[in-house]
C-alpha cells in the first residue's frame, strides 16, 4: 500500500465526500460551515496523497474522475465501518444506538412507520433515515449498496439476495361508490375492463403485478390512464376519472368513511408479501441485524399490528402498541 495513502485524514475524507455528494465546493463549505478556499486547501492535499486530480470541470459542472470514484467507495467503506464500530460499542454499553438506513417500496409507506415505531419501543436510541420510491428504484439502490435494508414486494430473481417474507399485502379493485360497478354483488375480473383503469408510473410494483396478474386472467384493459404516484391514483379514483388496483392500505381510510368501494371481484385481492431484503453475504450493521430479528421473531405480533392499523380510523389517536 502506498505510504501517502497512511496521511489521509477523516476530516479530508468528510469533505472529499460532501464535495461528491453536492457537485460543488462552494455547496460543500456551506454544508460544512467551512470557506471555500478550506474545501479547496482539503482536496488539493488530498489529491497530493492519492496522486491523482480528483475531479474534471466541464463547463461549470465537476465531474469525479476514476481516482474519485474508487476513493468514494474506499471512504463508504471506512464511515460506513467506523457506523458499525459505533454501534457495537453501543451494544456493548447494554444499548444500541445508530441509524438504520431503510429504502422501501411506496405502497408500502403507510404501514412501516408504524413498524418501525414497535421496533424502537424495544431500542428507543436507534434513529431512522427511510427512503421511499418506487420498485424499480429500490432494485437500482440495490445495485449501489446504498441502504442497510429494503422493504419490497417482488423480489428481482437474479440478484444475490436474502429476503424474508413477514406480511401479506392485498391488492384490491377500488371504485367511488356512484359507480355502476357498485351496484354489482358479484364481478369477475373480466366485468372490470369495460371501463377505465387508472395505473401508476412504468416502474412501479403495483403496475407491475398487477399486469402480469391481469395477463394471467386474461383480463385486458383497453382504456388506461397512467397516474404518477399512489396518491394522484387515488385522488383520480376519487374524481371519478376511472376504477383502480390499489394496495388495501392505501385506502384503508377511504373505505372506513365511504368515499371509496372495495369491489367484490372473485379473483381479488391479490395477494403479495412484504420482504425484508439485504444483499447476500454483506454484513449488517448491528441496528439493521436487529431489525432483522424484530421482525423475524415478531412476525404473530407485526400481523395484528397491520390488522389494527388497518382497522384504524382517520384521527382515532389509538395505540398500536400492546397488540401482542
Amino acid at each position: 500500500m502506498r505510504k501517502t495513502l497512511l496521511r489521509m485524514t477523516l476530516r479530508q475524507l468528510q469533505v472529499f465526500r460532501a464535495v461528491c455528494e453536492h457537485g460543488s465546493y462552494s455547496r460543500a463549505a456551506e454544508d460544512m460551515s467551512l470557506t471555500q478556499p478550506a474545501v479547496s486547501l482539503q482536496i488539493r492535499q488530498l489529491e497530493e496523497l492519492v496522486g491523482q486530480p480528483l475531479f474534471d470541470y466541464v463547463g461549470k459542472k465537476l465531474y469525479l474522475t476514476e481516482a474519485a470514484e474508487a476513493l468514494k467507495r474506499a471512504s463508504s467503506d471506512i464511515f460506513g465501518r467506523l457506523e458499525s464500530l459505533d454501534m457495537q460499542l453501543s451494544d456493548l454499553q447494554g444499548s444500541l444506538q445508530g441509524q438504520l438506513n431503510l429504502c422501501i417500496e411506496s405502497s408500502a409507506k403507510y404501514f412501516i412507520p408504524h413498524l418501525f415505531a414497535e421496533f424502537r419501543r424495544q431500542y428507543p436510541d436507534v434513529i431512522l433515515n427511510l427512503t421511499v420510491v418506487n420498485h424499480a428504484l429500490v432494485v437500482r439502490r440495490l445495485t449501489q449498496s446504498r441502504d442497510d435494508l429494503m422493504i419490497m414486494s417482488q423480489v428481482p430473481q437474479d440478484m444475490a439476495l436474502d429476503f424474508m417474507p413477514f406480511l401479506n399485502n392485498p391488492i384490491i379493485a377500488v371504485a367511488p361508490p356512484d359507480h355502476p360497478l357498485c351496484e354489482a354483488e358479484n364481478l369477475q375480473l373480466q366485468d372490470l375492463t369495460t371501463y377505465p383503469l387508472l395505473i401508476r408510473e412504468s416502474g412501479s410494483g403495483t403496475r407491475r403485478a398487477c399486469e402480469e396478474y391481469c395477463h394471467q386472467k386474461r383480463a385486458h384493459f383497453p382504456h388506461t390512464l397512467e397516474i404518477g404516484s399512489l396518491e394522484s391514483q387515488r385522488e383520480a379514483v376519487l374524481a371519478g376519472l376511472g376504477i383502480a388496483l390499489l394496495p388495501r392500505d392505501a385506502v384503508r381510510l377511504e373505505l372506513q368513511h365511504g368515499l371509496l368501494r372495495e369491489l367484490p371481484v372473485a379473483e381479488l385481492p391479490l395477494q403479495r408479501s412484504w420482504c425484508v431484503v439485504n444483499i447476500r453475504g454483506r454484513r449488517l450493521s448491528p441496528v439493521a441485524q436487529a431489525f432483522v430479528d424484530f421482525i423475524r421473531t415478531e412476525r404473530a405480533r407485526i400481523v395484528k399490528l397491520a390488522e389494527r392499523f388497518q382497522a384504524s380510523s382517520a384521527g382515532s389517536g389509538k395505540n398500536l402498541a400492546g397488540s401482542a
